[in-house]
């Protein structure tokens, strides 16, 4: 097990969050969830039909007739009223898992949920969006990725956002995404977050909409977050390597220093991290979902055991800053 997950799961195990997985029915979920109960990594409640859940330790709750579906089908109609839901619509609603499991999380009986070794992105993500919603201040939800390299010891932890959810940002987006990826960054990385808006272009050495983006959001960000230790729009060596940054960028404190990385669109976040991960031997940790007022994780469904006991312990430590 490499330093970065010992590190995560010390510390989930030092501040004990309740974690719900809504997806009772996938034998992975349930190995997971045993091991996470044998490593003390939280508390759990799995949801799904109790007759066919054993998990000693583990709390199970079969939405379909639980005691609290009346209560959270109320609360749904109450925050959906706008769009017009019904109580008959809410109470069908909260049967089903992931809205069920939202509500536990929105209604302050769990700290975190993850699924989606079943369930698509969609639909983890949509209940998220429409219960828990954006945290104040953020209008965007982002997936980052710890990078982390088990064998170096000298830039060797990397976050990488957005790499899952938002496939054009806006500059507005961007602000947002740097925002959360900082808060992330001082929770997850074990060094002060340095923070690079990532282009094809270095201080204006190209012209194009494209850097025109970043440069505004770097304008932004300066303007509205002036504390933020940031700098854009950089090129990725002159972000990473230190004499590069110094002679495309001099005398920025994050040009060659940094370990945050904004990338302009999905294209650029998700290609890299998986061509870090394939070609440069780093181990890939996420993607964990910022930008919600609680935190809410969609896993691969091609994910495996320790896929989800790391997803887990890393919401727990999310939860702890929410």
């Amino acid at each position: 097990m490499s330093d970065f997950l010992n590190r995560m799961k010390s510390a989930a195990k030092a501040d004990l969050k309740t974690i719900v997985l809504p997806e009772g029915e996938d034998p992975r979920t349930i190995v997971a969830a045993t091991k996470i109960i044998e490593e003390g990594l939280a508390k759990l409640v799995i949801l799904g039909n109790p007759d066919d859940i054993n998990v000693p330790g583990a709390t199970v709750i079969d939405p379909r007739n639980a005691e609290k579906h009346e209560e959270y089908a109320q609360k749904f109609a109450e925050l959906r009223a706008k769009k017009g839901v019904t109580i008959e619509q809410a109470r069908a609603q909260v049967m089903d898992a992931t809205y069920f499991g939202t509500m536990m999380v929105k209604m302050g009986e769990a700290d975190g949920m993850v699924g989606g070794a079943v369930h698509s992105t969609g639909d983890m993500l949509r209940p998220a969006l429409q219960i828990v919603k954006t945290a104040p201040g953020i209008n965007t939800v982002s997936g980052f990725f710890i990078m982390n390299h088990p064998q170096k010891t000298e830039k060797s932890c990397f976050l990488f956002a957005d790499c899952a959810v938002t496939p054009e940002p806006t500059s507005e987006q961007l602000v947002d995404i740097a925002v959360c990826s900082e808060k992330s960054a001082r929770v997850f990385l074990a060094e002060e977050p340095k923070i690079a808006l990532l282009s094809f272009s270095t201080k204006g050495s190209a012209k194009h909409p494209l850097v025109e983006k970043v440069q505004e959001a770097a304008r932004m960000i300066k303007e509205k977050y002036p504390e933020l230790p940031i700098d854009g729009e950089l090129q990725a060596d002159a972000a990473l390597v230190e004499e590069v940054g110094q002679l495309k960028a001099k005398g920025s404190k994050v040009a060659g220093h940094a370990n945050v990385f904004i990338f302009p669109d999905l294209n650029a976040g998700n290609i890299s991290y998986k061509l870090v991960q394939r070609l440069g031997g780093f181990d890939a940790y996420g993607p964990i979902c910022q930008g919600f007022a609680k935190p809410i994780n969609d896993l691969s469904r091609g994910c495996n055991v320790d896929d989800i006991v790391g997803t887990v312990a890393l919401t727990a430590i999310e939860a702890s800053i929410n």
